[in-house]
């Protein structure tokens, strides 16, 4: 039996996390998931992107409307277009 030995080289992950490529498939990515959004709701209904990094690349997807918690809440909008994506959408726990 062979062992093999290891090192995770964190810096390195974070480098490449937090790297252009990655920032542009993730921006990439929430265009697409703003497309599918804006394709679910009343047409001229504002959907906004925005991009940040915190310890790598993310973007959010908001429904600038008073009535987005509610399509949300009774039609999934967000996690139906995010799906269209190919994204899996999971509960969001604290500390987890």
């Amino acid at each position: 039996m062979t062992l093999i030995s290891f090192t995770l080289d964190r810096a390195g992950i974070r480098e490449i996390l937090r790297g252009p490529e990655v920032r542009q498939l993730v921006d990439t990515t929430a265009d697409e998931v703003a497309a599918n959004v804006r394709a679910l709701l009343p047409a001229g209904t504002r959907v906004d992107v925005s991009s940040y990094t915190t310890d790598r690349a993310a973007a959010a997807v908001t429904i600038v409307d008073v009535r987005g918690m509610g399509w949300q809440a009774r039609d999934g909008v967000l996690t139906r277009a995010a799906g269209f994506a190919r994204l899996e959408v999971r509960e969001w726990r604290n500390g987890r």
